[in-house]
């Protein structure tokens, strides 16, 4: 029995200083090595700034919020993009028509309620090839730091 665990110690410790160089893939998580990853935080974009790049046409307001909380107010700027229409993803006739409403060559700001579903919505986004820099600030934030409101 001694004999039996002091092999299959060896045979184990042996395991772990193996020489072998393991390639790494091109690619990880869907993402190419000459493409920046997926946004995992928020930006760090002024609300100045965005708005100024708002008004120049170089960015596009995204609302991520569902349709009935954008039927009860929205900014004016935004565009309607639910959260459940991007999940439905490539194929789907909600999400073709959402992206031919948008820019690769703009940023595209994602906003929500909270700065929560800004981040999954960034990440199906980014994966399109989108330049997407997902808010912290909310609706209500966003209209109180002078961002247009449409009720």
């Amino acid at each position: 029995m001694k004999f039996l665990l002091l092999a299959l110690m060896v045979v184990w410790m042996g395991c772990g200083n193996s020489e072998l160089e393991v390639p790494m893939p091109s690619t990880v998580n869907n993402e190419t090595e000459d493409k920046a990853p997926a946004p995992t935080e928020h930006t760090q974009d002024s609300l100045e700034t965005i708005q100024e790049r708002l008004a120049n046409n170089k960015a596009i307001l995204l609302d991520v919020r569902e349709q009935d909380e954008w039927n009860l107010g929205h900014l004016k700027d935004a565009v309607s993009a639910p959260l459940s229409v991007l999940e439905e993803g490539a194929g789907d006739e909600g999400f073709d028509a959402l992206l031919g409403k948008l820019s690769k060559d703009k940023i595209i700001y994602c906003h929500c309620v909270s700065g929560g579903r800004v981040m999954p919505a960034s990440k199906i986004l980014h994966q399109q090839g989108y330049d997407v820099r997902p808010l912290k600030p909310g609706y209500d934030d966003l209209v109180e730091a002078g961002f247009e409101d449409v009720e």
